[in-house]
């Protein structure tokens, strides 16, 4: 167990760091406003996916950042991805749909 001992501290510690890294993102919910009020990720900014263009500066004007998309299925996300993509933003992703990762979050 005290060989296991420096190795469970470690892994730790990564884990530790995946999750810090992980809540620095910009997570941003893409749906409409109903969608988005009936539950949403903790600390998601909501921005419908059709004004991502004109609105991502409230959120962010670092075009390095991470940010994550979401919305009810991963289409609407994938469209705001296309359109910040297309304005320099190098590091957005789209995560899919608003119930997979509740089931994904849920999971870990």
């Amino acid at each position: 167990m005290l060989r296991r001992f420096p190795y469970l501290i470690i892994t730790g510690l990564l884990l530790l760091m995946s999750n810090l890294t992980f809540a620095n993102d910009i997570w941003i919910d893409v749906r409409t406003t109903d969608e988005f009020n009936a539950g949403h990720i903790e600390g998601a900014k909501h921005i419908p996916y059709e004004e991502i263009a004109a609105r991502i500066d409230e959120v962010t004007t670092d075009k390095d950042a991470t940010i994550r998309l979401y919305c009810r299925s991963g289409n609407r996300s994938g469209i705001a991805l296309q359109t910040l993509q297309a304005i320099g933003f190098k590091n957005a992703v789209n995560e899919g749909g608003y119930e997979a990762l509740l089931q994904k979050q849920a999971s870990q």
